[in-house]
């Protein structure tokens, strides 16, 4: 017979272990997992506001994929009016190959915004 009492699941882990680096999502993460769960109906467990990494990584799972096909290299509407509103502003034009190439006017923009 043992003189110590024992408790049995004391010092068993109720949840999983975080990483002691583990850091909290940021507000901006858990409102756009928020927004993403309430469109696609998939539950967001509320342990994941914890940890940063494991919300990214819930939220790369759930978002929508990106589009493709013949104009999925093409840049976005929004990207193509920042151009425009960059080009009239600095008086250039956009090299024709940018309307073309997501990528390259992205780099067109970043080499041509005010500063």
């Amino acid at each position: 017979m043992s003189i110590h009492p024992t408790l049995p699941g004391l010092f068993e882990p109720v949840q999983t272990a975080l990483p002691l680096d583990a850091q909290p999502a940021t507000e901006k993460q858990i409102a756009y997992a928020r927004t993403l769960a309430a469109k696609t109906g998939r539950p967001l467990p509320a342990a994941l506001f914890r940890d940063r990494v494991g919300l990214s990584a819930w939220i790369d799972q759930t978002k929508p994929k990106a589009a493709e096909g013949r104009f999925s290299a093409y840049p976005s509407a929004k990207q193509v009016q920042f151009a425009e509103r960059i080009a009239r502003l600095k008086r250039r034009q956009i090299p024709a190959e940018c309307f073309k190439d997501k990528v390259m006017m992205s780099r067109w923009i970043d080499g041509n915004k005010p500063r």
